[in-house]
């Protein structure tokens, strides 16, 4: 039988789901009221929905009392115009079950929780039982993401977990691993949600059938994926990969060590306020936007100056 429950989620989530990035300040505090001005520009591009406390966010920098406070504006900045996924970065059942907790009763389509990230890798049965207990103690649905190195589940491994457990309903495949992507829309049961993360290959993945993204290129240039992902779906490939390959080139230009950092120059060069990322990361250097600014001239033609897609 069918998983209803994933079925839902399917329906809610399918699209460009960006990650928000968060606003620190130059000493590393959260910047009360920043994040609405965020959400609105995502709503305004077209985006399905937002993604709160993912590692473009810096999900793993965040204190509880911080992440509490950041779903609750971000949450409230959405007034129901988009769903809301809460991303988890934490290294135990417990404090995963507390977190979701603790944001009371916000409607929350999903939750994006990451396999353990510390050391010490749970096997497959222990892993099961991490997200078993996380889906009874809260009951909302999780998309598993799929981004650990050290941790990094096998396809045959995400689909026991979902086959165990009823409340995970899909994935976000990272990590560059476009196979994976491709096994998983082979394999996975109709009604599961399979997203991709893998920056470079957006167009790649959406082609084969992924039902959309959560990615750093989708908060930093949201409306330009949101172009990408609608000229696949209507078949538009000449339209699709033109956005490819200028997508690919600021990808290039982005330094993976501070990518968040980056992320929030390029959404700066559209508008919103310049934040910063937490320390220990690195700030963008000079050089860093000047390869940006080159990059991103010919991506931001293909939208308007507050990033809107028309199509």
């Amino acid at each position: 039988m069918p998983n209803p429950i994933a079925q839902s989620v399917r329906d809610t989530l399918t699209g460009i789901l960006p990650p928000l990035s968060m606003p620190f300040d130059e000493q590393g505090n959260l910047v009360k009221g920043a994040l609405r001005p965020q959400v609105d520009f995502m709503v305004e591009s077209g985006v399905r929905g937002v993604v709160v406390g993912g590692s473009t966010g810096e999900g793993h920098t965040l204190s509880t009392e911080e992440f509490v406070t950041a779903m609750k504006e971000a949450y409230e900045a959405t007034e129901n115009r988009v769903p809301f996924v809460a991303g988890l970065i934490v290294n135990s059942t417990r404090e995963a079950i507390d977190r979701v907790k603790a944001l009371g009763d916000m409607k929350i389509a999903a939750l994006q929780v990451t396999p353990v990230h510390y050391l010490f890798k749970p096997g497959l049965e222990a892993t099961i039982e991490h997200f078993r207990a996380i889906w009874e103690e809260t009951r909302t649905p999780i998309l598993i993401y799929n981004v650990i190195p050290w941790n990094y589940l096998s396809v045959d491994a995400m689909l026991a977990i979902m086959d165990a457990v009823p409340g995970v309903v899909g994935m976000k495949q990272s990590s560059g691993d476009l196979k994976s992507v491709s096994d998983l829309m082979l394999r996975a049961k109709p009604e599961n949600l399979v997203l991709s993360g893998i920056d470079a290959l957006l167009y790649s993945a959406f082609s084969i059938g992924a039902h959309g993204a959560i990615s750093a290129l989708t908060c930093a240039v949201p409306g330009v994926t949101v172009k990408l992902f609608n000229a696949v779906q209507r078949g538009d490939h000449a339209t699709a990969r033109d956005i490819h390959f200028k997508l690919n080139a600021l990808w290039n230009a982005m330094r993976h060590d501070n990518l968040p950092a980056c992320v929030k120059y390029v959404q700066h060069k559209q508008g919103l306020q310049f934040f910063h990322p937490r320390a220990p990361m690195e700030r963008v250097t000079e050089e860093q936007k000047v390869l940006m600014d080159a990059a991103l001239g010919p991506v931001l033609e293909l939208v308007d100056v507050r990033g809107r897609s028309a199509a």
